[in-house]
């Protein structure tokens, strides 16, 4: 299937990702913004009782009582406002984190799926920028961004209902700044979009480089590039600092302009104000109200611009994930998840199997014929002869045309991806390890597996003994992807997980490559006694293997050149013989 990965998602395809999530948690959110809208009508009442107050002691009506009931219910008004401001932050603030990690399961589980045409276009800096601060801008938006644009729409709505009730003309007055302020706020939020979506960019290729640096740590200390590898994460960070002041910029313009517009507002209501009140055309009281209201009036204002940057923000990163989550993988289920096998026929079967990269012109496999039932058989070329690209295939990490390639008694397209890997236990040169312990490392092969399984597995791979001799056995810690380990543990411990996983069809590409001779026989004779009624497939260059298999392909430029046992093809000549007799006149 095609990727979009070239086109941005639209604000409107980003939303729909919300939607499902705001649904099912509706009764949450009304009664969340319940709260915050009880939090503004109690805060609207106080300028009300200050105003009657004030007048009553103006015109010499006050008395203790009515004063301390007056203390009283301000008070009141504000216990009630503490617990329900604890209500609504319990309430959205929480809402905000669940959709959060709703988000977060959603893009995981959308990673996992994706196939490897996926990742050579996506690195992972990118994808952990996504995950790190793409989501923390959505939840932001989501959560403090909706509260102070619900906040500032209730207040400012309410606060110059109240300004028009005590005076129109001064309620004008105090408006006046406003459109300059919302013409700026449009204009410098449409620029925000831009340098924001730029530093979320950088953020990721800072990222990716970090995450290169650190897991070739060895090969960066080995060469001494220490010093050029600090540079070029120097020049990478200030790129992400220059790019981040443009946002910054942006941001510090927002917010002194809404406290200009706002502050311009008061002094003119100072101004006007003070003079109705001196001339007896305003009560103090209701002076003293409207000065209050403009004040509850002032944190929307400024709220303006705080809300449009958490908004900018959040929609930036929304439609990042949007188009992320949009990719889709370049294969395509077929519709059998059950594969029967056919005892007189081969269990995997190339029939004029032709394959070329993305992006490249020139075919890593052309017109490959092979068919291989039960037995260990073995696949031998030069690099970049196209035996590793067999192996993908075979496995499907890449799409292929239909009639190629065939499983049991059918074409591979018919079944479901899933299906068609679970026959398979793969095991590459180089071997993908967690930052975990070794017995999580092997046990990863088989869910569920039990102590004495993974063990087992461990003895035939040849492990066992190295991993009881550490200090704490198979909860020893490997590092990252095995660093504390030599290539030849590596391997074997990928093995041992492979072994566990107890599948149908076992591929080794040259993953047995950093063993010693003794150790390779050893493990040689395992694999033959568990796999002997099913099928291996072995990717090397030793010789010494490869005589024991059954028979043999020889590639070279993605095609075959030779087929058959050890001896035969010996006898014939040509690459094969030439590499036995290098590996001969080596030993």
């Amino acid at each position: 299937m095609k990727s979009i990965s070239e086109k941005s998602a639209t604000s409107r395809q980003a939303l729909a990702l919300l939607i499902p999530v705001f649904k099912r948690f509706r009764l949450r959110l009304f009664l969340g913004f319940s709260a915050l809208l009880g939090v503004d009508f109690l805060q609207l009442i106080v300028p009300k009782i200050l105003k009657k107050g004030i007048d009553s002691l103006a015109d010499k009506s006050a008395n203790p009582h009515t004063l301390l009931l007056l203390a009283a219910l301000v008070l009141g008004i504000a216990a009630c406002v503490a617990l329900l401001r604890f209500v609504w932050r319990i309430l959205i603030i929480g809402f905000s984190r669940i959709l959060e990690k709703r988000l977060r399961v959603q893009l995981f589980a959308h990673l996992v799926r994706m196939d490897r045409s996926f990742y050579h276009r996506w690195s992972a800096g990118s994808l952990m920028a996504h995950a790190g601060n793409d989501l923390a801008a959505v939840q932001m938006a989501c959560g403090m961004g909706m509260v102070a644009a619900a906040d500032a729409l209730v207040m400012s709505t309410a606060s110059i209902g109240f300004m028009l009730a005590i005076d129109a003309r001064l309620t004008v007055l105090a408006l006046l700044p406003m459109p300059m302020l919302a013409l700026s706020t449009w204009i410098l939020s449409k620029k925000m979009h831009l340098h924001f979506s730029r530093v979320q960019e950088q953020f990721g290729r800072l990222t990716e480089f970090a995450r290169n640096a650190l897991v070739s740590i060895s090969l960066v200390k080995g060469y001494c590039l220490e010093g050029a590898q600090e540079r070029k994460f120097s020049e990478l960070g200030r790129t992400y600092v220059r790019n981040n002041l443009r946002v910054a910029i942006l941001q510090g313009l927002l917010h002194p302009m809404a406290t200009l517009a706002g502050n311009t507002g008061m002094l003119l209501v100072l101004y006007f104000g003070g003079k109705m009140v001196i001339e007896a055309g305003m009560s103090l009281g209701s002076f003293v109200a409207f000065i209050t209201y403009l004040a509850m009036l002032i944190w929307p204002m400024m709220a303006v611009g705080w809300v449009a940057n958490l908004a900018q923000r959040g929609l930036t990163s929304l439609r990042r994930i949007a188009t992320l989550l949009a990719e889709q993988p370049f294969l395509e289920d077929g519709i059998n998840s059950r594969i029967h096998w056919d005892s007189q026929a081969p269990w995997i079967r190339c029939d004029n199997l032709s394959f070329t990269y993305p992006g490249s012109k020139r075919p890593a496999l052309q017109g490959i014929n092979a068919a291989w039932p039960t037995g260990i058989y073995g696949i031998a070329g030069r690099s970049g002869s196209g035996k590793s690209t067999l192996c993908r295939l075979i496995v499907r990490l890449y799409p292929i045309d239909k009639g190629m390639l065939y499983l049991g008694d059918s074409d591979v397209n018919q079944y479901l991806v899933a299906t068609v890997r679970k026959q398979f236990a793969y095991v590459g040169e180089q071997t993908a390890l967690f930052s975990d312990t070794i017995y999580n490392n092997i046990s990863f092969g088989l869910e569920g597996s039990s102590k004495q399984q993974v063990e087992a597995a461990a003895k035939a791979a040849a492990i066992h003994e190295y991993i009881i001799g550490l200090d704490k056995g198979y909860n020893a810690k490997v590092g990252e992807q095995g660093v504390k380990l030599s290539g030849g543990q590596r391997q074997r411990i990928a093995l041992a997980r492979a072994l566990l996983s107890n599948r149908r069809i076992l591929i080794i590409d040259n993953g047995l490559s950093a063993l010693d001779v003794s150790t390779e026989q050893v493990v040689f004779a395992n694999i033959r006694r568990q796999y002997r009624d099913r099928l291996v497939l072995l990717v090397s260059h030793r010789v010494n293997l490869l005589s024991r298999t059954r028979e043999i392909i020889l590639l070279d430029q993605g095609k075959i050149v030779a087929v058959g046992d050890h001896a035969s093809m010996y006898a014939t000549g040509g690459l094969y013989t030439t590499m036995v007799d290098k590996q001969q006149d080596h030993a």
